[in-house]
């Protein structure tokens, strides 16, 4: 695993091993709802929270965030162990990975950037691919890119999670009918020539058990940094 030296949260760890509170803190702080205890992205932006810490009271702060709106979904770096009263919706094993490859002129592909008029497009696009986490306003968090195929949203990636000196490329997939054609790959390598020109450096989550997509990532100049704990949590009925 690679080990990259990364700006520091509020906390004094690396802002990469918490990404989602530094961001919530940082350059996406007018997403967040929640106190110092724990921060999560506003419902109908993503699922993802951070809490400050695991003593009882911020689960409780965390209990109240999901009352009030909707289950939160946690990458931590080690396994998570709510107390009673939390339902495990989900967890699994990601791999944070580091883009670390060479600055290339991306190859000309004929896309598009997507706007808030497409977003029912990439609803129906992401919810048939199964990407990864997309509702309503996530494309306010970055720029996002398509292909389009005859009139129709053949493919799309986008920047999501942005930190100091870091932004997150997600939502990265392609209709069935129009895979095989590099449409992924080359729309990555666009996100990549962009976040590179800001002095910023792209990153990304992937499951472990992704083994296709991990080795795909690999080839582009992505390099595992560490493994992450991703930890989906409702609240248990009694």
């Amino acid at each position: 695993m690679l080990d990259v030296p990364a700006t520091k949260d509020m906390r004094g760890t690396h802002a990469l091993d918490d990404a989602v509170w530094a961001a919530l803190t940082g350059r996406h702080r007018d997403f967040a709802v929640g106190d110092e205890r724990v921060l999560r992205y506003a419902p109908a932006v993503a699922p993802f929270a951070a809490m400050a810490d695991t003593t009882p009271e911020s689960f409780d702060a965390l209990r109240g965030l999901i009352t009030e709106h909707e289950p939160v979904a946690l990458t931590t770096l080690n396994a998570l162990e709510p107390p009673d009263g939390f339902a495990v919706i989900r967890h699994a094993t990601l791999l944070q990975m580091v883009w670390q490859g060479e600055t290339d002129a991306p190859a000309a592909l004929d896309h598009v950037r997507l706007e808030a008029r497409d977003v029912p497009e990439m609803l129906a696009l992401t919810a048939a691919t199964q990407p990864g986490p997309f509702g309503l306003r996530t494309i306010e968090l970055g720029d996002y890119l398509g292909v389009r195929r005859n009139g129709k949203l053949a493919a799309m990636a986008g920047e999501r999670m942005k930190i100091d000196g870091h932004t997150e490329i997600s939502a990265v997939c392609v209709d069935p009918a129009f895979r095989g054609q590099g449409l992924a790959a080359g729309l990555m390598r666009l996100l990549i020539a962009a976040i590179r020109a800001r002095g910023e450096t792209p990153f990304l989550h992937v499951l472990k058990s992704n083994h296709g997509a991990v080795s795909i990532y690999r080839t582009m100049g992505f390099v595992e940094r560490r493994e992450m704990h991703l930890t989906v949590l409702g609240i248990a009925q009694p």
